[in-house]
C-alpha cells in the first residue's frame, strides 16, 4: 500500500489503498509478470465467509456477520485455504506490478536526479527501498512499544471535567430559561433544541424552508417532576422549547442551509455579542485559534460581517452580557465535550490498551501529503497545549527509572518554504533568529520599522541578572494586531490562502485583506514567484513533488471547474511544504532510529506527531540521550543539512509529556 501512495497518491478518490481496490483495478495490475487475465484480485472476507444476521423473528437481515477466524479455519477449511492462497498470490502480483511503476519513475532529491556512479539515475523504487520500507518497520515497531498511560490520573481528570460541565451547563441553563422556562431542562448536548432555542423561526438558506418557532421535546426526568394528569414521576418528561425571541446572527451555517451552532460558531457568536457589551477578554487571537472553517459540513457567510451591525442584538448591555457569558459557558461546554469524547474515556478504554497500560496506535502513511496518521486512538490529535485544560498529556508516562524526551521542530514549514523559494528575506530572518513574526511585521509596515530603528520598541528582549521588564516595550506588545496579521500570513501564505480568506478570518473587506497579503509579498517576492511556479507544474503535469522527490497528483485538474481548481492550486503550493516537512520528520525519525549510540543507551522512538518526536529510555542518561536527539534532528538527512536554512530543534526531558513541553 505504501508502493501505491507513492506511484499515485490521488486513489483516495479514485478507489482507495485497500487490497481488493488495488487487486481489483486494472490499470493498478497490468504492470504484474502475469497476464491479466490470470490475475485474481482480492475477494473480502464478508463476500465468501459472510452471513446475514438472522432477526428475531427467524427472517434473514441486511447486516452481515463474520463467524470468528478459528471456527472459519475448521468449518470451512478449504476455502479458507483456497482464500488464503488467492490472497497471498494477488498480494504478490501486485508488489510486481507496482514495483515495475515505480522502476519507471525517475527520482528527484531537492529538485536534482539522482544518479549512481556509473551514470544511471535512480528510480522511486530505490527510494521505497532507502526511506519508505525502513520508515515502515521503523512505525511497527513504534506500534509495538506503544505509551503507557496514567489511567488513574484520568479517571481522576473525569470526574473534574464532568463536574465542571455541570457548572457550565447549569450557567447556560439559567440563562436560557429567562427566556424560556423550560430550557432549564433542554439538553445542551442537542443541536435541533439549540437551533430551534437560538434561531427558531430563521429560513434555511437552501431551500426557504422556516425552522419551527417552538417544539415539544422529550428529556430524561432527572428531577422526577409529577406532569399534570400522572400519578407518579415517569422516566422521561416533555418539554417545550421556543425561540428566545432575540434575533441572534449567524455566520456558519451547516451544508444543509441551517445556521451552525457547532463550538465554532457558538464562539463567532460570543464574540458578536461581546462588541454590544464592549468587553475586551474576547481577543482576535482567542476567536482566529477558535474558528476552523475548513470542514467541508460547515459554509461560512463572507458578507455577514460587512452587511449585519451587530451593535444592538439586546436592549441593553447588562443583556448583553448576561448572554455573552451564557454563550461562553455553553462553548465551555463543547470544548470539555471534545475532550471527555476524544481523549479522557478512549485513553482508559481497555480495547485500546494492553494488560500494561500501554497504548498501541496505529501510525499510517496515508495522507496526500505523506504525513503521519494514527487511530486507534488518534494520538496525533492531542488538544493544543494552551486548551489542554486537563493536561491530558500529563498522563502519558515513563516508566519507573526511564523519562521521555520530547523534541520538536521550530517552525519547520516555514524554514521548508524559506529554503524552497530561496527567499532571501526569510532566509535572512531566520539567519538573524529570534522572533520570526516581529521580524516578518516590522518588514511589512514602515511605522513598525521606524518605531524599531528609533529604539523606541525592541524585536525581542534577553532579561539580565536584576532586570524584570524591558526598558521600552517589545513590539509584539506595542504592535500587537500587526504581528497577529503577520504571524497569520506567515503560515496562511504557505498553505495559498488567498485574500478573501483572509477577509472571512479579519472580519474586514477583501480590499484591505489583498493590501496586507501585498505587504507580506513586498519584501518574499521570490515565494510568489515559486507559489506561481508550482501552480503552472500543477497545470502542466497534473503534479508537484516534494523535498525527497515524492508526487501528489492531480488528476481532476484538466477538467476541473473554477472551484475545484482553485483547490487544486492551493493544494499544489501546500503540497511541496507540508510533505518536505514530512520527508524532514521521516529522515530525522531514521537517523534516531539507526544511532548506535542511542540504542546502547536503551532510547527507543515511541510517537511522531507532526513535527515532534518522543523517545523513552534510562532517566540516568537522558542528557547525553538529548543532544545526540536534537543532533540528528538537526542534520536528519544522513547526518547533514542540505537545507538553505538552519533547523532549529527544542528539546525537554521530563517523567511525562506535558511536562516536557
Amino acid at each position: 500500500m505504501h508502493m501505491a501512495r507513492l506511484w499515485d497518491s490521488s486513489r483516495r478518490t479514485e478507489g482507495g489503498y485497500s487490497l481488493e481496490a488495488l487487486t481489483g483495478d486494472k490499470n493498478v495490475m497490468k504492470g504484474a509478470k502475469s497476464n491479466y487475465e490470470q490475475l485474481i484480485g482480492k475477494v473480502s472476507m464478508k463476500q465468501i465467509f459472510g452471513k446475514k444476521k438472522v432477526k428475531k423473528d427467524g427472517s434473514e437481515g441486511k447486516i452481515i456477520t463474520l463467524a470468528p477466524v478459528e471456527e472459519l479455519q475448521k468449518e470451512k477449511r478449504l476455502q479458507w485455504i483456497c482464500y488464503s492462497a488467492l490472497d497471498a498470490i494477488s498480494t504478490l502480483q501486485l508488489y510486481e506490478s507496482l514495483k515495475s511503476y515505480l522502476c519507471e519513475m525517475q527520482w528527484k532529491y531537492n529538485g536534482e536526479l539522482v544518479c549512481m556512479n556509473n551514470g544511471n539515475c535512480k528510480s522511486m523504487y530505490d527510494f521505497y527501498e532507502e526511506y519508505w520500507q525502513p520508515f515502515g518497520e521503523l512505525l511497527v515497531g513504534m506500534e509495538t512499544e506503544g505509551m503507557l498511560v496514567d489511567r488513574a490520573y484520568l479517571a481522576e481528570m473525569e470526574k473534574v471535567a464532568k463536574a465542571e460541565r455541570e457548572i457550565a451547563v447549569n450557567k447556560f441553563c439559567d440563562w436560557a430559561s429567562n427566556y424560556c422556562m423550560d430550557a432549564k431542562y433542554m439538553n445542551v448536548g442537542s443541536d435541533t433544541q439549540l437551533r430551534l432555542l437560538l434561531y427558531g423561526g430563521i429560513e434555511n438558506r437552501k431551500d426557504g424552508r422556516q425552522l419551527e418557532e417552538a417544539k415539544v421535546f422529550q428529556v430524561p426526568n432527572v428531577d422526577k417532576v409529577i406532569e399534570e394528569g400522572k400519578k407518579s414521576a415517569t422516566k422521561y418528561r416533555n418539554i417545550r422549547l421556543h425561540h428566545i425571541g432575540v434575533d441572534l446572527p449567524a455566520e456558519i451555517y451547516t451544508a444543509s442551509g441551517w445556521p451552525s451552532v457547532s463550538g465554532d460558531a457558538l464562539k463567532i457568536l460570543a464574540a458578536r455579542i461581546s462588541e454590544q457589551c464592549d468587553l475586551t477578554n474576547y481577543s482576535a487571537d482567542s476567536l482566529d485559534d477558535a474558528v476552523d472553517c475548513s470542514s467541508e459540513s460547515m459554509v461560512v457567510d463572507d458578507t455577514f460581517a460587512y452587511e449585519n451591525d451587530t451593535s444592538k442584538i439586546f436592549r441593553t448591555q447588562e443583556e448583553a452580557s448576561e448572554a455573552y457569558q451564557a454563550i461562553t459557558a455553553l462553548c465551555e461546554v463543547c470544548s470539555i465535550d471534545s475532550l471527555i469524547s476524544n481523549f479522557i474515556l478512549p485513553l482508559q478504554g481497555s480495547n485500546i490498551s494492553g494488560k500494561s497500560g500501554h497504548i498501541h496506535c496505529s501510525l499510517n502513511i496515508n495522507t496526500e501529503t505523506g504525513r503521519l496518521s494514527a487511530r486507534r486512538p488518534n494520538l496525533q490529535n492531542q488538544p493544543a497545549l494552551e486548551k489542554d485544560r486537563y493536561k491530558i498529556r500529563q498522563a502519558f508516562i515513563a516508566a519507573p527509572g526511564n523519562s521521555l524526551i520530547v523534541a520538536d521542530y521550530g517552525q519547520l514549514e516555514l524554514r521548508i518554504l524559506a529554503h524552497l523559494s530561496n527567499c532571501k528575506s526569510m532566509l535572512d530572518a531566520f539567519k538573524a533568529g529570534g522572533d520570526f513574526h516581529s521580524r516578518t511585521a516590522m518588514n511589512m509596515y514602515a511605522h513598525i520599522r521606524d518605531a524599531v530603528e528609533k529604539k523606541q520598541v525592541l524585536l525581542e528582549w534577553h532579561p539580565q541578572p536584576g532586570e524584570d521588564k524591558p526598558p521600552v516595550p517589545l513590539l509584539k506588545d506595542a504592535f500587537g494586531s500587526e504581528r497577529r496579521k503577520a504571524k497569520m500570513l506567515n503560515f496562511s501564505i504557505a498553505y495559498g490562502k488567498t485574500p478573501m480568506g483572509l477577509a472571512r478570518d479579519w472580519k474586514v473587506s477583501v480590499e484591505e485583506a489583498e493590501e496586507t497579503v501585498n505587504l507580506w509579498y513586498k519584501e518574499r517576492q521570490e515565494v510568489l514567484k515559486w507559489q506561481q511556479a508550482r501552480k503552472e507544474e500543477a497545470k502542466k503535469f497534473g503534479l508537484v513533488h516534494t523535498l525527497l522527490g515524492r508526487s501528489r497528483r492531480f488528476p481532476l485538474m484538466k477538467n476541473a471547474s473554477r472551484a475545484i481548481r482553485n483547490h487544486i492550486e492551493r493544494a499544489a503550493i501546500n503540497t511541496p511544504v507540508q510533505g518536505s516537512a514530512a520527508d524532514v520528520a521521516m529522515c530525522a525519525m531514521l537517523e534516531i532510529s539507526k544511532n548506535t549510540r542511542l540504542k546502547g543507551l536503551g532510547w527507543r522512538l515511541l510517537l511522531q506527531v507532526h513535527d515532534e518526536v518522543i523517545l523513552e529510555g534510562p532517566t540516568e542518561s537522558a542528557e547525553i540521550a538529548k543532544a545526540i536527539v536534537v543532533d540528528c534532528m538537526s542534520k536528519p538527512f544522513d547526518g547533514t543539512n542540505i537545507l538553505k536554512v538552519d533547523l532549529s530543534v527544542d528539546a525537554k526531558c521530563a517523567l511525562n509529556w506535558y511536562a516536557a513541553k
